[in-house]
């Protein structure tokens, strides 16, 4: 088979171009169906696997301890190791679950009572503080004019809902190549 050049039409890893299969999406997909508020996970998820990687921990303990001192050619002193360093992990992760009880709206919410300006476009995006990992909203707010005149970031506690710190400046964009006028 030849292609309009007068080559042949097989592609580049030999195959023929006829029997290339290609991915499309379905004829009867409706987008809006998926459209809608997203949900951020909870933090406090981390609560499970510090579970199980402690349990995983206690089991190697009891493990090392009933065969200790034992001619045991599968049991030796790693599993001692394996148990010291999942409990570090699981207890890691139990001592970083926090509640996120201040949902991105609310963060939203609390910044632009902050800035004192009214806010036009504006994001939230979800960031941990700290040893500890705790939840902070990291909040992007542009004022409502057009284009706008000044814009802030506001971080906003995921646990309690305060304001922890902001940064407020003139908009330094250059929108004049945009300007209607």
């Amino acid at each position: 088979m030849a292609d309009e050049h007068g080559g042949d039409a097989a592609d580049e890893h030999g195959g023929d171009a006829a029997d290339e299969h290609r991915d499309e999406l379905p004829a009867d997909l409706d987008a809006a169906g998926y459209v809608g508020p997203y949900a951020f996970p909870n933090v406090n998820r981390r609560r499970v696997p510090g579970t199980i990687y402690l349990v995983i921990a206690l089991a190697c303990v009891l493990e090392w301890v009933t065969h200790a001192g034992s001619s045991h050619v599968l049991v030796n002193r790693g599993f001692l190791g394996a148990a010291v360093a999942l409990g570090l992990v699981g207890a890691y992760h139990l001592f970083t679950a926090w509640d996120l009880r201040v949902s991105d709206t609310d963060a939203l919410a609390a910044a632009v009572r902050h800035v004192g300006f009214p806010v036009g476009h504006a994001s939230a995006q979800l960031a941990w503080r700290g040893l500890r990992s705790r939840p902070t909203w990291r909040i992007l707010v542009y004022s409502a004019e057009n284009p706008p005149d000044r814009r802030g970031l506001v971080l906003v506690d995921g646990v309690a809902g305060d304001v922890l710190e902001h940064y407020l400046e003139q908009n330094p964009e250059d929108w004049s190549e945009f300007d209607s006028q």
